[in-house]
């Protein structure tokens, strides 16, 4: 199965097909950041006087730290979003969660939020940090489609989606 997608917006028009969403800005800045990061420790790496107090093994040491920050960056790439009929599938910066949908009572994207939260039936909320509220118009579609989705699949628990904005009173 393949996601359904139009202009690069994902729908949840099709019942069988998967829901998958991916954060656009936050990816880019990122890569981008982390390009930036190994530059800076590249220059300063050969900027490093070798034979008079540093060695070729501390330019290399120096480059290497680059590299490691630069992936440590790069986990701001990973927040994604996988929804189907058997449940939800989330992936943060730091751990995921996999849900079905009788536990997932509302799609809130409350104003000023940075990123979409599910409220569970035991009041908790998650956030799914791959639909940012940074991606504008991408991100009102994807919240859209995943409360589509729970009106669908969620309806049996009694699941509410919330609007696009709603206060959380």
């Amino acid at each position: 199965m393949t996601a359904r997608r139009i202009a690069g917006v994902p729908t949840a028009t099709d019942r069988t097909e998967p829901l998958i969403v991916r954060p656009r800005r936050a990816r880019v800045v990122a890569w981008m950041a982390a390009g930036v990061v190994v530059a800076i420790f590249t220059v300063i790496a050969l900027s490093l006087k070798v034979e008079e107090v540093f060695r070729v093994g501390d330019q290399v040491a120096m480059i290497g730290l680059g590299v490691v920050l630069a992936a440590g960056v790069l986990a701001f790439t990973r927040p994604a979003l996988h929804a189907d009929a058997s449940g939800l599938r989330i992936r943060n910066v730091i751990g995921g969660y996999e849900l079905p949908w009788e536990v997932v009572r509302a799609v809130r994207f409350d104003r000023g939020a940075p990123w979409v939260s599910l409220e569970l039936v035991n009041d908790d909320l998650v956030a799914v940090m791959a639909i940012q509220r940074a991606d504008k118009e991408h991100a009102v579609a994807a919240a859209r489609a995943l409360r589509a989705m729970l009106g669908r699949y969620g309806q049996a628990a009694g699941a509410r989606p919330a609007e696009v904005g709603a206060d959380p009173s």
